[in-house]
């Protein structure tokens, strides 16, 4: 027994002693289940029909359930800790009470804000007016990128593909308003029509911003045709999850022969970065910026560039531009039906700007040590059978099988918040002025990243706050990441049994470690090198196995839609996170004390009750417009897929609950399945 091995085994028996009686403990939420479906039939709506049926979606969200009405209650715990802090003024200039207080309490002052209108943006606009030639557009566009308005393109620093321990120079495509390329350039009826309502869109930004209502559809007609020619040159979302097709190591000079025109010197200097190793994500789209420096008038640029400031400040300038801007992309597009409450959103606007400080008094309040502690111990658990699951392959040679083991035994893991906090004293926050609040806050988070460029990786950075409601796995880092934000009931409690905590939280800690193992994550190895480490008979064998996983999911449709399909390769990685994580979550659980009795919980066996808390965890109810964006740019399945395609292929479930061949969710033998 390695090392490695050693210390999890050791974590198991913990987990065995501190959590043996489970009599006393929480099982799955039995008010939620349908019990007049069949589990074997719809386990989607057996664990969770009857929440979602007197549950409706409320009217400011586009999807709900138990996970996503505890997402929405952290922000109200942030608002709360707002509410307190800024009705405390005077505080030390940078400490976080400062910092968040005001920033919440100018973002609260309705009134200041809309009696300011749109001045606050007046120097930009009139900045873009003064432009006169190409040196002038490249100014702006410098200036523009140094408040977090990343048009035509994205400059970012992250870390080198082929050199991990590194962070370089990025430059990849953007400078669109629709979702993505898609929308511009497929024939479809949806992309149309969103199409058609963009246009209408623009024109009202521009009409409030002073223009006439003939001058504001000549502007919209601007902007769309030279989005198009941005996004015909753009690579759509199922390439994008291939980290080869946006992998073009170059330097200063081979970006300069690309983009002659762009005087990349000058924007690296006023970036106050130093040339060096530079990633170009996308040499097609820097070949069409360059067209566009060359072919495109002068005022054609001033209009888009106009539209994209506009489009940007739109939710922190006054009222009607708030209602345009949530009329379009909320209510259109996603289907939502109102606004959120002000207070929310600006305690939603506080953490995407302040989260590392807000976050500080969150954790205090909302994440004491034993829950940090018990989720890490179920960390160790899960790795360790994902470890067993590699070893016990019949299909992979040991060769690989080495070079997966030692990926693993590499993994960092991040649970709760940062060991050293995000210092924001240098930003200037005031109680009287939201925007100016809003271009502090984005150029503090521009010059955050610009500057980490041509520098060793930190590895204690983390790409989440604390108080949010998700995870992730980075694979150039090798690291799973749980915000406090996520370990929360319905995913998470010391209250729970452990049937609960694996089937919920323990598939999501599954779901993010079999991210190192997907289609993408596989590219990667133990030390985030973009390296093949497999045997070209072990590839051929996976890449059967993930085709496998693309069929079924080509084959679901989205609800009362049957003409629009999911993606089966766009989804193709979360779909393998959720299949491998479901099972070592499980593997994990059948370790616990739990896991190994026969005690019931409301009647429904530890097993059962395990399913029963991953269907319950992930029992969206989605707003079909939500459903339509997702399908097109999302890489998640809709919810309800990631509790039928998994469990449907996993013997385990079907024994639970005594399915039988021939039910919906026993998939036959041919057509199930196996990944990992």
């Amino acid at each position: 027994m390695n090392r490695f091995k050693f210390m999890i085994f050791i974590a198991f028996i913990t987990t065995g002693l501190a959590f043996a009686q489970t009599s006393s403990l929480q099982g799955p939420e039995m008010s939620d289940l349908d019990r007049k479906a069949a589990p074997c039939n719809d386990f989607f709506e057996f664990s969770n029909g009857t929440w979602r049926a007197q549950n409706p979606i409320p009217a400011s969200m586009d999807r709900w359930s138990r996970r996503w009405k505890a997402g929405e209650e952290n922000k109200y715990q942030l608002r709360d800790i707002l509410n307190e802090v800024s009705a405390q003024p005077g505080q030390p200039k940078g400490s976080t009470a400062q910092l968040t207080g005001d920033f919440y309490a100018a973002c609260t002052n309705v009134k200041a804000i809309n009696a300011a209108g749109i001045t606050p943006l007046k120097p930009y606009l009139t900045a873009i007016d003064a432009i006169k030639d190409n040196a002038g557009l490249q100014q702006e566009i410098r200036e523009l990128h140094s408040i977090g308005a990343m048009v035509p393109f994205v400059f970012y620093g992250n870390q080198n593909q082929h050199d991990p321990e590194n962070v370089i120079a990025q430059v990849g495509s953007g400078g669109l308003g629709l979702p993505d390329r898609d929308y511009y350039v497929k024939t479809e009826q949806r992309f149309v029509d969103a199409r058609a309502k963009y246009l209408v869109y623009v024109a009202k930004i521009f009409t409030l911003a002073g223009s006439s209502d003939a001058e504001a559809k000549v502007a919209a007609q601007t902007v769309m045709d030279f989005e198009t020619a941005l996004a015909k040159a753009t690579l759509d979302n199922v390439a994008l999850r291939d980290p080869h097709s946006t992998d073009h190591i170059a330097n200063l000079d081979a970006l300069q022969k690309m983009t002659p025109h762009f005087d990349w010197t000058t924007y690296f200097s006023g970036a106050g970065v130093a040339p060096g190793v530079i990633n170009i994500n996308e040499p097609n789209f820097m070949a069409e910026f360059e067209r566009q420096l060359t072919s495109t008038p002068i005022a054609a640029w001033k209009t888009y560039l106009k539209w994209q400031v506009l489009n940007s400040a739109a939710d922190v300038l006054s009222d009607p531009f708030v209602d345009a801007h949530f009329d379009f992309y909320q209510k259109q597009l996603a289907g939502v039906g109102e606004l959120k409450p002000r207070d929310v959103r600006c305690a939603e606007m506080t953490d995407q700007m302040l989260g590392e400080a807000l976050g500080q008094e969150y954790v205090k309040r909302y994440f004491p040590p034993e829950a940090k502690q018990r989720a890490q111990t179920m960390v160790s658990n899960i790795l360790s059978a994902m470890q067993d699951t590699i070893e016990g392959l019949d299909w992979m040679t040991p060769a690989t099988k080495q070079k997966a083991i030692d990926k693993l035994a590499h993994f960092t893991v991040k649970s709760g918040y940062p060991d050293k906090w995000k210092d924001y004293s240098s930003v200037t926050i005031t109680r009287d002025d939201h925007f100016a609040n809003f271009i502090a806050g984005s150029r503090f988070g521009v010059k955050d990243n610009w500057s980490t460029i041509n520098k060793p990786v930190n590895r204690g950075r983390w790409g989440m706050t604390p108080p949010t409601s998700n995870a992730y796995y980075n694979p150039l880092m090798n690291e799973i990441v749980f915000p406090a934000g996520i370990l929360q009931p319905p995913a998470f409690s010391v209250k729970y049994a452990d049937a609960v905590n694996y089937g919920a939280i323990g598939v999501v800690i599954g779901h993010e470690i079999s991210h190192g193992f997907d289609d993408e994550g596989a590219q990667f190895d133990a030390t985030g090198h973009l390296s093949n480490w497999w045997t070209a008979d072990d590839s051929k064998k996976f890449e059967a196995k993930t085709a496998c996983v693309v069929k079924q999911f080509n084959g679901y449709t989205i609800d009362g839609l049957d003409n629009i399909h999911i993606n089966g390769k766009l989804v193709l990685g979360e779909s393998i996170g959720d299949l491998a994580g479901l099972k070592i979550a499980y593997l994990a659980f059948k370790k616990t004390a739990q896991g190994q009795s026969s005690e019931k919980i409301d009647g429904f066996t530890p097993d059962q009750q395990f399913f029963i808390a991953w269907g319950q965890f992930r029992g969206d109810e989605t707003r079909p417009e939500t459903q339509k964006l997702m399908v097109q740019g999302d890489p998640h399945p809709v919810a309800k897929y990631r509790v039928l395609g998994p469990m449907s292929n996993f013997p385990p479930f079907g024994a639970a609950f005594s399915c039988k061949p021939g039910d919906a969710m026993v998939r036959p033998d041919a057509e199930r399945c196996v990944v990992w």
